[in-house]
């Protein structure tokens, strides 16, 4: 059965334990919560080892974010759900709320 993966950005999230598969008829779906942008390609990198090349990114992913994950796993189909201002980030894109600055301007 293939494997794809959602990985969510979550203030707080352990990816070891903030974790579940979803299991379809045609696919496992694994869903995993992560706190920053570095656990998302550490967690990318371990998804891609046990063999899931599909991963799709949470709409807090900026462009950074995406492009970070992309070279960590250049092998993998990566896709993100886009949202630049992402609610569960106080609006901000990812890439501003983790690199500390505001996308509305201030």
């Amino acid at each position: 059965m293939a494997g794809i993966a959602f990985i969510v950005l979550a203030a707080e999230a352990n990816s070891a334990t903030h974790r579940t598969v979803l299991t379809t008829p045609a696919y496992d779906l694994t869903i995993v919560a992560v706190p920053d942008y570095a656990s998302a390609v550490v967690t990318a990198q371990e998804l891609y080892e046990t063999g899931i090349e599909t991963i799709e990114l949470c709409g807090g992913f900026g462009h950074l974010g995406t492009a970070e994950v992309v070279r960590a796993v250049p092998d993998a189909h990566v896709g993100v759900v886009r949202f630049d201002g992402h609610p569960g980030l106080a609006g901000e894109s990812g890439d501003a709320h983790f690199d500390g600055r505001r996308t509305s301007g201030d």
